[in-house]
């Protein structure tokens, strides 16, 4: 395959992960209620962001991103990355004079928006396609520059007369991608890819002002996040790899950064590594109507809330920013059956596609115990089978007690009262979950779902507001193993 069909091929396979990517890319960018006056976009910016090392040298935050994955090339292929992030534009509001020039004001009032300033986010991105023999040794290096520009932008009133200006201006950038490969010892032919997107730029803070993180933005990459392809071969899953496989994927560091498998469920040539973790293969719900940019992302709630909004509430979020004036329009446009759709969606359900062992021989009608209106075997009038109990029997709880139930672990009793070390695992789990590696709890109570299933419901030791929890029933709950007891208690 050429070069220039590769990347025909690959654009299609990115146009599709892109989906996903821009969700990444414009997490949290404008929150409800999408106006630059409320206190939450006062601080812009919280998902991979790399910031200039003069910066990062100051504070917490990072200069660079590290992702480690492994991947069965076959022979002659080639990589195709693309880098991915916003590139802060810092918007300024000026007021026309009489005289033709123009005077940087707080805001500017129109009669459907009221403009303030603003950073916009420009996205950008960087491309490296290389041949993954190339990778192998010291690897391709990859430096880029996006240098500084400025414009202006006329405001025209409902007369068509000039009233004033938007100046935007970007800042330089420099920054580099390193990809590298190592083929790894065994009887598989996989190789350990690595990844890492720098901020190089030189900027730094100005002498006498301290460290200001808004200074740094506009000269950071925001969002930043990878597409990986292949050509030829496939990409193992960092969250469920094949058994022969997980030593290896233990000893992958990915630091500010997580890949997963994306584009189309049972492909795995194509990668996305993002500062928020995800699940192999993630999508966006097919029940959302577009973006509404908001951390929680709750689409029903916030375009309830969003339609709620005053008249003065929307023109200020209107001239907030572009993405928030679309949000807007989309609230107050959304038909009562799209936001119905929002209400609720039910993923997948079981289909029972084998014989019951317990069923009844052939030629009879029954379904098998437990099926049919008063527990004959049949159908109802409509043909749908029901069972004769419900799929929730209260009375059957009489038999449980939170507080004095207990569930064996590692072959120790654990139930109320009992000290733990909390160890989530990668496929149940998430971020919150995750920080909270290590810590010691203490069981508060077992409990038994529907399905059979025993979770543990802890508070965590330390933690000031465990007191508040207690009183108010409100725990963190995980799996017997993902928990280690550290007493014995029985």
């Amino acid at each position: 395959m050429t070069l220039t069909a590769f990347a025909a091929e690959t654009e299609e396979r990115f146009a599709l992960a892109r989906q996903v990517a821009d969700a990444v890319l414009f997490e949290g960018y404008v929150l409800y209620p999408y106006r630059a006056s409320a206190a939450k976009n006062r601080l812009r910016w919280q998902f991979g962001v790399l910031v200039p090392p003069a910066w990062g040298a100051e504070c917490d935050e990072h200069d660079f991103q590290h992702t480690e994955c492994l991947m069965e090339p076959k022979a002659g292929a080639t990589l195709s990355v693309e880098v991915r992030f916003l590139h802060a534009r810092r918007r300024t509001v000026q007021r026309a004079r009489p005289d033709g020039g123009f005077d940087t004001v707080p805001e500017l009032d129109l009669d459907d928006r009221v403009l303030v300033p603003w950073d916009e986010g420009v996205e950008e991105r960087v491309e490296v396609i290389a041949p993954v023999d190339a990778l192998l040794g010291d690897g391709v290096t990859h430096p880029f520059h996006l240098p500084a520009r400025e414009d202006t932008a006329p405001v025209l009133d409902a007369a068509g007369r000039t009233v004033g200006r938007l100046l935007r201006r970007r800042e330089e950038i420099h920054g580099t991608v390193r990809l590298s490969a190592r083929e790894l010892d065994g009887p598989y032919r996989v190789l350990r890819l690595t990844a890492v997107v720098e901020n190089t730029s030189g900027w730094t803070p100005p002498e006498g002002h301290g460290a200001d993180r808004d200074a740094a933005l506009p000269h950071s990459l925001v969002a930043t996040h990878l597409l990986m392809a292949l050509s030829a071969g496939s990409f193992l899953s960092m969250t469920d790899p094949p058994e022969w496989a997980k030593d290896a994927v233990a000893t992958c560091r990915n630091l500010h950064t997580w890949p997963v498998l994306a584009g189309e469920p049972g492909r795995a040539d194509l990668v996305l590594s993002s500062p928020i973790i995800l699940d192999d293969h993630p999508a966006i719900a097919p029940e959302s109507p577009g973006a509404l940019y908001d951390a929680t992302e709750i689409d029903e709630i916030l375009a309830l809330r969003t339609a709620a909004l005053t008249d003065e509430e929307k023109r200020e979020a209107r001239g907030t920013d572009e993405r928030a004036a679309a949000v807007i329009e989309l609230a107050d446009s959304m038909p009562p059956e799209v936001l119905e759709r929002l209400h609720g969606a039910v993923r997948s359900l079981r289909e029972v596609t084998g014989p019951d062992p317990a069923a009844p021989g052939p030629g009879s009608t029954a379904l098998g115990p437990g099926f049919g209106a008063g527990g004959d075997g049949f159908p109802d009038e409509h043909g749908v089978p029901r069972p004769d109990t419900p799929w929730w029997d209260p009375a059957s709880d009489a038999g449980f007690d939170p507080t004095r139930d207990r569930v064996v672990v590692d072959g120790r009793s654990l139930g109320k009262g009992s000290r733990v070390e909390l160890r989530p695992g990668l496929r149940r789990t998430d971020a919150q979950d995750i920080f909270l590696r290590g810590r010691t709890a203490e069981v508060e109570a077992v409990l038994h779902d529907v399905d059979g299933g025993v979770h543990l419901a802890v508070t965590v030791e330390g933690d000031p507001g465990a007191d508040i929890r207690r009183e108010q029933g409100r725990y963190l709950y995980f799996q017997p193993d993902e928990v280690t007891p550290l007493e014995d208690d029985a």
